[in-house]
């Protein structure tokens, strides 16, 4: 992988041992709730953990940096959730023996920039909770932005394996880890091996195979994420066979570029939705430098130059080439970008 930039073997490398952690979290799922007496809390201990162990990679190579992201640590400092601020300390010791409870609480308060600067990061450290708990599919979203643009972008997948052969409601033993940055394509690793040789990423072509054009599309395990009646519609119009695989997280970013499915089609769920940047931003870098288009549902390019929210922008479409524009058509067509 060709790039100068050394916040990129940073990024890796900070995802990699954050993938590690939220792996060995997601393995002790019952003795955290044990722990935290809550049943969600496993999840809630991953984020904080990860996000503190990232901040502190980053902070370890550049210094201060700005970094924008959804956590912070505000209930852990409350008795109330002193058992889960106690397990996301615990988890933390096992990269960071002599950190102090406060120093993993100022880390995770870390991610509060309102994203007004030219250069920042953004960071989502468990993106997909509920396939986290189901022992599925969740990513760990990392990148950077400069005067609103994405210039590198890195995901752990802890449980998607490189094996297109095996289901996404199955753990991967290995999982994997995606990375790009502008102009030097994307590429992929083992998540337990980032340091060895990387492979090229590269989207499918969306022709589909037979007479009837079959097209392969992500969808979200979970159906409030996105208005999945509309993306049946726009599929339905194009009178395309449709073959649905299900899965979480930013994940689907992934499998798109690697060409393991030809569209992801996030569809506000009601009017004015308005999606976070780091929901998006790793995830949308690595499939463009595929080969895949990325815009929202008018067409229009995703823009990270509005703050924390993608302000400009309503809903994603993620697809092949071939694919990308015939979707925006029908969306058109039917009317739908005007209802959300």
């Amino acid at each position: 992988m060709n790039n100068s930039d050394p916040a990129l073997g940073t990024a890796i490398d900070a995802v990699a041992v954050a993938c590690g952690v939220a792996r060995a979290v997601q393995g002790d799922l019952d003795r955290v709730r044990q722990i935290t007496k809550d049943d969600r809390s496993p999840v809630t201990v991953a984020d904080f953990a990860v996000q503190a162990i990232i901040v502190m990679a980053l902070r370890t190579a550049f210094g201060e940096v700005l970094i924008a992201g959804e956590e912070r640590a505000d209930r852990l400092r409350t008795d109330e959730h002193a058992g889960v601020r106690d397990a996301v300390i615990e988890v933390v010791r096992t990269i960071h023996a002599g950190v102090t409870a406060e120093q993993v609480l100022a880390a995770i308060d870390a991610c509060d920039h309102d994203a007004p600067a030219e250069a920042y990061w953004t960071l989502d450290p468990i993106d997909g909770t509920k396939g986290f708990l189901r022992g599925e599919q969740y990513a760990v979203a990392l990148a950077k932005i400069e005067h609103g643009q994405v210039v590198l972008g890195v995901m752990g997948c802890p449980n998607l394996s490189l094996d297109w052969s095996r289901p996404f409601d199955q753990a991967d033993p290995h999982g994997a880890i995606y990375a790009a940055a502008v102009g030097s394509g994307s590429w992929q690793w083992p998540a337990d091996d980032p340091p060895g040789k990387p492979r090229p990423v590269r989207c499918g072509t969306g022709q589909g195979s037979g007479p009837a054009k079959t097209v392969r599309v992500c969808e979200s395990v979970e159906a409030a994420h996105s208005r999945q009646s509309d993306t049946q519609r726009i599929l339905e119009h194009l009178e395309l066979v449709v073959e649905y695989t299900h899965l979480d997280s930013q994940c689907k970013y992934a499998v798109v570029a690697r060409g393991q499915a030809d569209a992801y089609l996030r569809m506000p769920t009601k009017k004015g939705y308005v999606e976070n940047v780091w929901d998006h931003a790793a995830g949308m870098l690595i499939a463009t430098e595929a080969g895949a288009v990325v815009t929202d549902t008018t067409g229009a390019q995703l823009d990270f130059a509005h703050g924390r929210k993608l302000r400009a922008n309503r809903g994603v479409v993620c697809a092949a080439a071939d694919v990308h524009g015939r979707i925006i058509e029908a969306i058109e067509t039917l009317g739908i970008a005007a209802t959300v």
